[in-house]
């Protein structure tokens, strides 16, 4: 398996296909890269769905506003994960979410129309992405699990004993919005472990 300083892009792809580094450089140019200030969106609820991102630095969340406009949290991406409403995109429709910056970010973004050709080019990353949305899947599964099987004290600290680098980075408000918790109830159960 190759490894590479040159670019972390280079490094996740051949955890799972072959690239060498002469072709990564094709590759790379069926992206660009886009930096978002923290707070800043990457894609907006009711606009067209025409871009996947991978994170290259940073934190960000993929959301909806709920009738009573409360956000609610449904994935977040941190390096080496791709974001985006993947239903939305496949379809070329307008999405339902917004994507955005919890931390100061770097992704790379394909189009929906260089993301084609891009499959087309180099047959070996649809194998690539059909591991990573095998993975994607299953995790959004074993997510809904927890939900239906787990009391919300216990996905509380499931979740932040399995993801770590989140519950380090994310605001608690944003890990209560995901795992479908009040802020209030997250601060109430800290506080009860710590004493």
């Amino acid at each position: 398996m190759k490894k590479s300083s040159a670019h972390p892009f280079f490094d996740h792809l051949n955890q799972f296909v072959t690239i060498s580094e002469k072709e990564f450089e094709i590759i790379r140019s069926y992206f660009e890269t886009q930096n978002q200030k923290k707070k800043q969106l990457l894609m907006k609820a009711n606009s067209p769905c025409d871009q996947i991102y991978f994170v290259l630095k940073g934190c960000v969340h993929m959301y909806f506003l709920t009738e009573k406009g409360t956000e609610r949290t449904v994935q977040f991406a941190l390096e080496n994960w791709w974001i985006t409403d993947f239903l939305a995109f496949q379809k070329q429709t307008n999405t339902h979410f917004f994507i955005q910056a919890i931390e100061n970010t770097v992704v790379l973004s394909v189009r929906y129309g260089e993301y084609e050709r891009l499959l087309h080019d180099f047959p070996q990353l649809e194998r690539y992405f059909r591991i990573i949305f095998q993975i994607a899947y299953g995790s959004s599964i074993m997510k809904m699990k927890y939900l239906f099987d787990f009391s919300k004290e216990e996905i509380y600290f499931h979740f932040t004993e399995h993801f770590p680098e989140f519950a380090q980075r994310v605001p608690q408000y944003l890990i209560a919005s995901f795992l479908g918790l009040t802020p209030e109830y997250v601060s109430e159960i800290r506080a009860k472990k710590r004493s």
